[in-house]
């Protein structure tokens, strides 16, 4: 491989990480919520109600998955040091 194609490759990689990061899902998420916003431009209170739900549930989400991935303490190791 090149040193351009290895250049590219690593770019791609960084963008890949910084765009997605742990969760494949929250960037498209986002990208949704985003265009559902884009879609009810004209419906203003649609909009006003619709949007901030949807986000309130892609935190709600993330804080969930979050919490799935979390180690566990073990025997003996109580919360909070």
């Amino acid at each position: 491989m090149t040193t351009l194609g290895r250049w590219l490759a690593a770019f791609g990689r960084f963008w890949l990480d910084f765009l997605f990061g742990d969760s494949l899902l929250l960037f498209p998420a986002t990208l949704a919520i985003v265009g559902v916003a884009f879609a009810l431009r004209h419906q203003r209170t649609a909009a006003i109600v619709v949007v901030p739900l949807l986000l309130v549930g892609l935190i709600a989400f993330a804080a969930y998955l979050g919490r799935q991935r979390a180690p566990r303490p073990g025997p003996g190791e109580g919360e909070g040091g």
